[in-house]
């Protein structure tokens, strides 16, 4: 394995498009999906690296992503070293205690920080989480039910839900 630079990055295939797996000497810093709504800037990033095993945080994150939507694994160990103020950290921790094929509403969590009112700035926080699928903002859905913002989109939402079992395959019907 080369000597790493630091911050770096490698790109990944995925069912849901290329994934840019970037870390730092501390862990992976972030996830990003084409057309990511909030895409980091280019220094976060660092240098590109010609294959994610030549980084080992990138390598184990691609690993367990591959183990993931092969339906092979319901959690996550690569280390992580996201950067977010307080109030996003906490959000993030709150995401990560969402279980594997279950779902909280924006107001859920804002309740298990402790007020109601967070609500909105809970959904900011979400909406800038930058390691997805591993700290699993598509498990937050609206307290309707309904599929709300995603920064991959929401037709990556609904595969990753889909995926877990939350979302049931749409039926085929012969009309």
């Amino acid at each position: 394995m080369a000597e790493r630079p630091d911050p770096c990055h490698a790109v990944v295939d995925s069912p849901i498009g290329p994934l840019t797996i970037a870390a730092n000497e501390r862990g992976v810093t972030g996830i990003y999906m084409q057309a990511h709504s909030h895409p980091p800037a280019p220094e976060a990033l660092g240098k590109k690296l010609e294959s994610p095993g030549d980084d080992p945080f990138i390598a184990r994150a691609a690993r367990e992503l591959g183990e993931y939507f092969a339906g092979q694994r319901t959690t996550f160990d690569v280390p992580l070293d996201a950067a977010g103020t307080e109030f996003q950290r906490r959000v993030w921790a709150e995401l990560a205690r969402i279980p594997f094929g279950q779902t909280r509403s924006y107001g859920d969590l804002a309740l298990e920080l402790g007020d109601v009112k967070l609500t909105r700035a809970v959904g900011t926080a979400n909406g800038r989480n930058p390691v997805s699928i591993i700290v699993p903002c598509h498990r937050v859905i609206g307290a309707d039910g309904s599929l709300t913002g995603y920064a991959g989109g929401l037709d990556r939402k609904l595969f990753l839900l889909r995926l877990e079992g939350i979302v049931p395959e749409p039926e085929e019907t012969l009309f």
